[in-house]
């Protein structure tokens, strides 16, 4: 009824909204100031759950502005973040590398051009598949 007098058929519409700290501190301060009930403060706000304020107010005298942060909804994640990725590092020229480095990569190169010969002839010499009769049931 308090916030029908003040906001008039505007406050009797749903609203859906969630306040910041910044906000939840000013409505305590005119609480408090003006010594207000939880009610009247929520009429005055626009507020349309009055007690949710008593809530707030619990939290912050327990933790502070901190505790008056929006709170994440749902059930909490069981898996952790996933670690970002790895800046990749410029390639070096061959000049700049080590003669160490250019073995390895060699070593690294003919293996990789050993396996492609390999399995470009295991495919050739692996005849087509024959196509299999149907089964009637």
């Amino acid at each position: 009824m308090a916030i029908y007098e003040a906001h008039g058929v505007a406050g009797l519409s749903k609203k859906f909204s969630s306040y910041d700290a910044e906000f939840k501190l000013s409505v305590f301060k005119r609480m408090w100031e003006d010594g207000l009930s939880c009610r009247q403060t929520a009429a005055l706000f626009n507020i349309r759950n009055a007690g949710c304020l008593s809530d707030w107010e619990r939290r912050y005298e327990i933790g502070g502005i901190d505790a008056l942060a929006p709170r994440r909804r749902g059930r909490p994640r069981t898996m952790p973040e996933p670690p970002l990725p790895k800046q990749p590092q410029a390639p070096q020229n061959d000049e700049t590398k080590s003669r160490a480095e250019l073995l390895a990569e060699l070593n690294y190169l003919r293996m990789e051009n050993a396996y492609l010969k390999k399995l470009e002839a295991l495919t050739r010499e692996q005849p087509a598949p024959r196509k299999r009769k149907s089964s009637r049931r």
